[in-house]
């Protein structure tokens, strides 16, 4: 529980508070994080950094890789920067043979990661754990289309200002409605894409994206803001794409 509780302190924008402010604006965006905190220069150091447009896969491959997600009590935070939904035990994604535990979603106008340039208006990340720590992270994307139950639930109980995590009384999260049918998916090895941008995550993303609705997609960028780190260069890394 210990190292499932350091790795979820460790992801994405939650941590924005123990930084220097990190953000999205030209004085405290991307390309300046590696420089607002020493603990973070890997952010501009690092050569295994995330997103990438993953158009650059140089390898096809049909990758094996499950989930077993459970439907569990709806405890949400506004932290900001991002939207997030946390998960009670019990949830896992299965992905060369290695479990990860589900610990939280978290989400970012537009997506981060990109296809031939061309980013989706919502993506939700999946951050998951080892039992000894290894991150693991499902990627999905969202397109305008029909709106989102699991989505609905979410915005309704997100607190408007910044929040510690909500219990919201008899309403549950189906972690697995937030997923398209199909689980082709991309993968390669990469990081964080916040701050402190920690290397050796396993990325996954999914190929086909599910719907949300113009006013949930709207509602998440008024909550958000633009909080999509530009694409990374891919350099030596191994990215392979679904046949």
């Amino acid at each position: 529980a210990t190292v499932l509780l350091a790795a979820l302190l460790a992801t994405g924008p939650a941590l924005a508070e123990h930084h220097k402010p990190f953000g999205y604006g030209p004085d405290n965006g991307p390309e300046k994080w590696g420089q607002l905190n020493s603990k973070d220069a890997i952010c501009e150091s690092g050569d295994m950094q995330s997103p990438i447009d993953l158009a650059g896969a140089n390898v096809t491959g049909n990758l094996s890789l499950s989930v077993n997600y459970q439907t569990g009590p709806l405890t949400v935070s506004n932290k900001g920067l991002t939207v997030q939904a946390d998960f009670a035990p019990g949830s896992t994604m299965t992905s060369g043979g290695t479990i990860f535990n589900l610990i939280q979603i978290h989400f970012h106008t537009p997506s981060e990661h990109a296809i031939s340039g061309m980013r989706y208006p919502l993506t939700g990340h999946f951050v998951h754990a080892t039992e000894d720590g290894i991150l693991g992270v499902l990627g999905v994307m969202f397109t305008e289309g029909s709106a989102n139950a699991e989505l609905a639930k979410i915005l309704a109980a997100v607190p408007s200002t910044n929040s510690g995590p909500i219990t919201v009384a008899d309403r549950m999260l189906d972690p697995n409605a937030l997923l398209p049918t199909g689980r082709s998916i991309y993968r390669y090895m990469g990081s964080l894409t916040t701050p402190p941008g920690s290397e050796g995550v396993n990325w996954h993303v999914l190929k086909d994206p599910i719907t949300a609705s113009a006013d949930q997609i709207a509602a998440f960028e008024a909550l958000m803001g633009d909080s999509a780190r530009p694409v990374r260069a891919i350099n030596n890394r191994l990215v392979v794409a679904p046949e």
